[in-house]
């Protein structure tokens, strides 16, 4: 018994671009952490990479020297990102060193926390005015470019505790919060300019802003965390490279969860 062979034609598979190559991107908080990771990960990706630091300027010019071994342009900034004036100051530097910006990351932030009986209102203003306040100046600076150009990418840096909140953490929380619908505002508003916003909420990761922890409360974290562990950055950075790059051009107004499964 014979049976008729047909010819099966196949459409041509085009393979989700990862690379990086040719972009230019802004890491802000980029001198240590999440944000370190951040701005290596985008570089070995094949982004010239500039950041930005308030403390740490030894760190930032090693992230920036560790960019350039990898043949990419860097940069590194003295910058306050809750100061308004700063921050428009900011935007000429950078536009020198890399004649564009196709990629936001909004990853510096802060921590002043203390119970909400206890917390002050300077201790409001000045998380608000960094991790809220500052996300808003930085897209302000550079969005618009990227909506004229038709392609950029913003990835905003949220929190799990934005997400469900925490004891002692009522302006970190609300920060964090409101950075999620700013997300996705952003996102309505530029979607159709090529313009892609998106937003990652970390769970409890191994950065200094852990280190103050009392082991007991650290312990209480891990054993609530699925996962039984703290994220590492580079987990962090892995979320950031993929939302950064074109294969995640019909992204927008996404939330990602890299938490270990604390929140579900």
């Amino acid at each position: 018994m014979s049976a008729e062979l047909q010819q099966v034609t196949y459409e041509p598979f085009e393979q989700p671009c990862l690379s990086l190559q040719g972009k230019k991107a802004l890491v802000t908080g980029g001198s240590r952490g999440i944000g370190k990771a951040i701005a290596l990960t985008l570089a070995a990706q094949g982004a010239d990479v500039a950041l930005t630091y308030y403390t740490g300027c030894k760190f930032a010019e090693d992230v920036c020297a560790q960019i350039r071994d990898m043949g990419r342009l860097s940069g590194c900034y003295a910058h306050d990102i809750g100061d308004r004036e700063t921050v428009h100051e900011l935007r000429p530097h950078v536009m020198e060193d890399l004649g564009q910006v196709d990629i936001l990351i909004n990853n510096a932030g802060i921590a002043r926390d203390r119970s909400f009986k206890k917390m002050s209102i300077e201790m409001w203003d000045d998380v608000l005015a960094v991790n809220l306040t500052g996300v808003f100046h930085m897209a302000k600076q550079f969005v618009d470019d990227m909506a004229d150009r038709g392609w950029g990418r913003i990835v905003n840096i949220s929190s799990v505790v934005g997400e469900v909140g925490n004891f002692g953490q009522a302006n970190y929380a609300a920060a964090k919060a409101g950075v999620l619908g700013l997300t996705k505002t952003l996102a309505r508003e530029y979607a159709r300019k090529g313009v892609t916003v998106n937003a990652i909420a970390p769970g409890f990761i191994k950065t200094r802003m852990m280190q103050g922890i009392p082991d007991s409360a650290l312990q209480a974290v891990i054993n609530q965390t699925p996962m039984g562990r703290l994220g590492d950055p580079s987990e962090i950075a892995a979320g950031v490279a993929f939302l950064s790059s074109p294969a995640a051009g019909f992204i927008t107004g996404h939330v990602l969860d890299i938490n270990g499964g604390i929140k579900m």
